[in-house]
């Protein structure tokens, strides 16, 4: 017979709870795909094979990132909680039921944000630190206090926060922020718009309910559509600069091309012949395209 597995004990299940709770608060997903672009900042920024003193910072940026990322995120959640209340996608959120207070998830934020300041500030440099503090407020603040309930084009200008970690990478290993990393930076800002929009659009009635004016229910499902097909047009033309400029070579290019142009014919589809399920598959496909599209440059800086 085999052994029987091992439970836990009553007295351990729930702080093992409560660590999934406060886990949740800092989007884990969101946050892989933050330090996945911070880190493509870093290995750009490094010419050839980085040395053991290099990897240690790039560790150090990217545990530091993560730190003050998650800190954003649960400060974001005390903020937008009766929202989150309102809402399908968010509602699970433990801000959201009531099972962490907001000085429970404030003291969180706090300690998450403070120690990743002072490890980047100590362990990196201070202008990275620098850097991280205002894309924390800019996300936690500008866009979430005041952004966000204000205009449809929130988004649009609060992609700024989202577009900083190739940003903060390339401040990591630098000590300063050259044009290739703004490259990145304008790759995510024109990215940001479409991926979000094609979730607003199945997402439509949650944000109606929850009174935020996003584009879809300001302006309508057609106006927003066509707004997507343009910006993947405007993203294309920004996914090309890479190679350009000369930081990538034809492995990028190819993957970059074929990428940009399945989003814009995922965004023609989507203006020609709506359904929820397409706006879905538009929005689940923004997230390969980032994805795969960094690892394509991670790929080139190595291989070619």
């Amino acid at each position: 017979m085999s052994a029987p597995i091992p439970s836990l004990s009553p007295a351990a299940a729930p702080w093992l709870s409560i660590a999934r709770q406060f886990n949740a608060l800092t989007k884990p997903r969101v946050i892989q795909l933050i330090v996945f672009c911070a880190l493509i900042g870093m290995v750009l920024a490094v010419p050839g094979v980085p040395t053991l003193s290099q990897l240690f910072t790039a560790l150090m940026a990217c545990v530091g990132v993560w730190l003050v990322a998650g800190a954003a995120a649960a400060f974001n959640c005390i903020v937008e909680q009766h929202i989150d209340a309102k809402m399908k996608r968010t509602s699970w959120r433990p801000t959201a039921r009531g099972e962490l207070s907001n000085t429970q998830t404030l003291w969180f934020s706090a300690v998450l944000g403070l120690t990743g300041s002072v490890l980047l500030y100590v362990w990196v440099n201070p202008l990275t630190m620098w850097l991280t503090f205002a894309t924390f407020v800019g996300y936690a603040v500008i866009y979430t206090v005041i952004l966000k309930p204000l205009t449809p084009q929130n988004i649009v200008i609060g992609g700024a926060s989202g577009a900083m970690p190739p940003v903060l990478g390339w401040a990591a290993m630098t000590g300063d922020v050259g044009p290739e990393a703004l490259v990145l930076f304008l790759i995510i800002f024109l990215w940001t718009p479409p991926h979000f929009w094609a979730l607003a659009l199945y997402r439509v009635e949650d944000y109606r309910k929850s009174g935020l004016p996003m584009l879809p229910v300001t302006h309508g499902s057609e106006f927003t559509r066509l707004q997507i097909l343009l910006y993947t047009w405007v993203l294309f033309a920004a996914c090309l600069l890479p190679f350009m400029l000369g930081m990538s070579s034809w492995l990028y290019l190819a993957t970059a091309v074929v990428l940009s142009l399945w989003f814009c014919i995922y965004a023609w589809r989507l203006m020609r012949n709506y359904s929820d399920a397409l706006a879905r598959e538009t929005f689940r496909f923004s997230l390969i395209h980032l994805s795969v599209l960094f690892a394509a440059l991670l790929l080139d800086h190595y291989l070619l």
